[in-house]
């Protein structure tokens, strides 16, 4: 396994299976006693299409896409 010109490593399968490493999971390295360690970050979002799926239809104020848009361009 050879570090890319970017500075990309693949994570084989098997320890993206076994410690549930998926797309968009958040990862932090550390040096410990002279190892690089990589550590998933606990708490961090890996996948917001639950939450999309959960938040679906729940709200409650009705408007337009250009209502919407002004509101973000007002502040």
């Amino acid at each position: 396994m050879r570090v890319t010109a970017t500075g990309e490593v693949k994570i084989p399968e098997r320890f993206r299976e076994q410690f549930g490493l998926t797309p968009g999971t958040a990862v932090e390295f550390e040096e410990i006693d002279g190892l690089l360690v990589l550590r998933k970050v606990q708490g961090g979002v890996t996948d917001v299409r639950p939450l999309v799926e959960r938040m679906r239809g729940a709200g409650d104020v009705r408007l337009s896409t250009d209502e919407i848009m002004s509101l973000t361009r007002d502040w």
